[in-house]
């Protein structure tokens, strides 16, 4: 399974992911999940990826492809679209392209082809966006009420999104909020797992002001996820109890 999680807030976009993949308890590996895309100063791109990994790493593949085709039409491949909209459309067309080819030998199989990707960038001139694309190719795009997509087991870090994620939110807090939401994940789903893939790209840019992998062993990270730990434990013994009147 897996976790990725992108927000998109004025001050630019922040997209972080797991890299845990299981086919069991005994078949745990380790696979990028996070694939870019940058022309510094033209466009910046993210793809966030979860589902069966063996299609969302042929959609990657397809688009690869169509980079390096010198047949592929101008605007046809997502370093010459025109617009990131015409980007989400090609993710979604690769992805039904792959879909289509695979679906039915895996259900036979009694195996799932499902899968989704969070796409977000910018290109020179246009407006920083990001879409959630399904397995059928058709997307939707993240808006101000909706300032954040997420993939795979996403319940465990959805409630600290709700609670502190606005477009408003400065992106240093953005990348705070999304490294904890990751945090909860982490300790309540052990199908999700480190290392973690971080990419911010500030608005406007079209050029990533950080792109790293944070291992285990990562200080800053544990730093926070302890910090964090702390703060629950003593927000929560000072919570009133709730059987007890005010003046008990």
């Amino acid at each position: 399974m897996t976790y990725c999680v992108g927000l998109m807030l004025d001050e630019g976009l922040v997209f972080l992911s797991d890299t845990r993949t299981n086919a069991g308890l005994d078949n745990i590996s380790r696979y990028r999940k996070m694939f870019n895309w940058e022309v510094p100063g033209e466009r910046a791109i993210v793809m966030l990826t979860a589902g069966n990994l063996a299609i969302t790493q042929a959609v990657v593949s397809v688009l690869h492809e169509a980079i390096d085709d010198p047949n592929t039409p101008e605007g046809d491949n997502i370093l010459t679209a025109p617009t990131m909209f015409r980007v989400a459309e090609l993710v979604g067309e690769a992805m039904q392209s792959v879909q289509h080819k695979y679906h039915e030998t895996l259900e036979q199989r009694k195996e799932s082809s499902g899968a989704s990707i969070i796409l977000g960038g910018q290109r020179a001139g246009g407006a920083q966006r990001m879409f959630l694309i399904y397995a059928a190719g058709n997307f939707i795009e993240a808006t101000e009420d909706t300032p954040y997509l997420q993939i795979g087991e996403h319940k465990y870090g959805k409630p600290i999104l709700d609670r502190v994620i606005t477009q408003e939110t400065p992106i240093e807090e953005g990348v705070k909020a999304a490294l904890l939401s990751m945090d909860s994940t982490l300790r309540s789903n052990l199908s999700v797992g480190m290392p973690l893939d971080l990419a911010v790209l500030p608005e406007g840019k079209c050029q990533f002001s950080e792109r790293r992998r944070i291992e285990a062993e990562d200080t800053g990270f544990k730093a926070l996820s302890d910090a964090w730990s702390q703060a629950l434990r003593e927000a929560f013994a000072g919570m009133p109890d709730e059987h007890c009147p005010p003046d008990c």
